[in-house]
């Protein structure tokens, strides 16, 4: 339990406990201080900020935790499928979030007659790239496939490596080279809803399926990935930031994230961002989202009185967007401040209109290892055999569902 002591400030007597989960590992320090200052602004609830509670085993002990902060994904979401998560639809701040964010709760998971979450941030990724690299060989930021082909083969006759890939750990491929490649050729909501209702069914002959529907995705994907430094296979993300930061390729498929760790070395790097082009159409170029931050309340939280108003409080537009500033988030208001960041303005266009889609490999559950089939496709392996094992692994699962 971090934050413990820094949000016990002012008199405990009389006043109620609220926990607060919040596990993001580079906002700990934010949230604590946050956490402190509501629990001294006023004298009903001691907020204790929570950074170690496992949410699965909490909530089989009817113990979950009053106030939770944290990305919402497809493990969350089962969570809001079962009715386990209050309903937030009455607070004021439910009806401040832009309809097409609100929209990205429900890809995972709804329930009927309530607004389980609320979206407190957006990570939006797509390519990093180094804006002096570009400049020194008269590349433009592509827009289209053909576009994107012409700068990776100007780069390696120039002598640049066009993208450093990090191969050896297998989210980077899944975040990146695959989530972008699936997300800017195929509707990613609808593929999982067909796949989904198709259930046990999904294969070689079904009307979608990995092997069907991915095919080209991931033959592009493989097009790309031959553009990557020769090491790729047994390099690592760290790797990835100390080489975007010494310039050592052109280009780099991460998130946000990337640039606090890149920015830590201290280099004189110029980096910037935009989507990738994977049709000739520019009309087609979206980005890559997820939600950063959800807030929620359970159904069977113990104080939810003290939740709810400390919900509000984080929901204040002062404090909501400096988060959003500080760690290159994108607000989930209609009247967000937009983000002003050199490194992701690139993506802000795309954003404000709602050219987004959720990552293809985030709504794999957990139980088929897609991060490794897709490491082992990009390291050698046939892909048409990997994606084949998926529709079958994906067949069984729901099957014995």
């Amino acid at each position: 339990m971090l934050g413990l002591s820094a949000c016990a400030a002012g008199p405990a007597a009389g006043r109620t406990t609220i926990t607060f989960h919040q596990s993001k590992p580079e906002a700990i320090g934010w949230f604590r201080d946050l956490a402190a200052d509501f629990t001294a602004s006023q004298d009903r609830w001691r907020i204790l900020h929570d950074t170690a509670t496992n949410l699965s085993a909490s909530f089989v002990r009817s113990n979950p935790p009053d106030l939770g902060c944290l990305n919402y994904n497809l493990e969350m979401g089962r969570f809001m499928e079962r009715g386990a998560l209050s309903d937030l639809g009455d607070l004021p701040e439910a009806a401040t979030i832009r309809d097409d964010v609100l929209e990205l709760a429900d890809w995972y998971a709804t329930y009927e007659g309530r607004t389980s979450v609320i979206p407190y941030s957006v990570t939006a990724a797509s390519v990093i790239y180094n804006r002096r690299i570009f400049a020194d060989h008269g590349l433009a930021v592509p827009t289209t496939w053909d576009e994107f082909i012409a700068v990776c083969d100007a780069l390696t006759d120039a002598g640049v490596t066009p993208l450093y890939s990090t191969f050896r750990d297998p989210w980077t491929v899944a975040q990146g080279l695959f989530d972008y490649s699936v997300g800017g050729m195929v509707d990613v909501r609808a593929f999982y809803a067909a796949m989904t209702e198709i259930g046990a069914d999904v294969g070689p002959d079904s009307e979608v399926s990995f092997q069907r529907t991915l095919r080209e995705p991931v033959e592009r994907m493989m097009t790309i990935a031959a553009y990557s430094n020769d090491d790729a296979d047994s390099r690592g993300y760290g790797d990835g930031n100390t080489a975007m930061a010494q310039g050592q390729a052109a280009m780099y498929f991460q998130g946000p994230w990337a640039f606090g760790e890149i920015e830590k070395a201290g280099t004189d790097i110029e980096l910037g961002t935009f989507p990738l082009p994977m049709t000739d159409d520019p009309a087609d170029l979206k980005v890559r989202v997820n939600i950063d931050l959800s807030l929620w309340v359970p159904e069977m939280a113990s104080g939810k009185d003290g939740a709810r108003a400390f919900l509000q409080h984080l929901m204040q537009p002062e404090i909501q967007d400096a988060y959003n500033a500080e760690f290159l988030a994108f607000g989930t208001t209609k009247h967000a401040a937009p983000v002003t960041d050199e490194r992701i303005i690139g993506m802000r266009e795309y954003y404000d209109a709602g050219r987004f889609y959720m990552g293809a490999s985030q709504f794999i559950p957990r139980t088929i290892p897609a991060e490794n089939y897709l490491q082992a496709i990009v390291t050698g392996a046939d892909p048409e055999a990997v994606l084949a094992r998926m529709d079958s692994d994906w067949a069984r699962l729901a099957y014995r569902q």
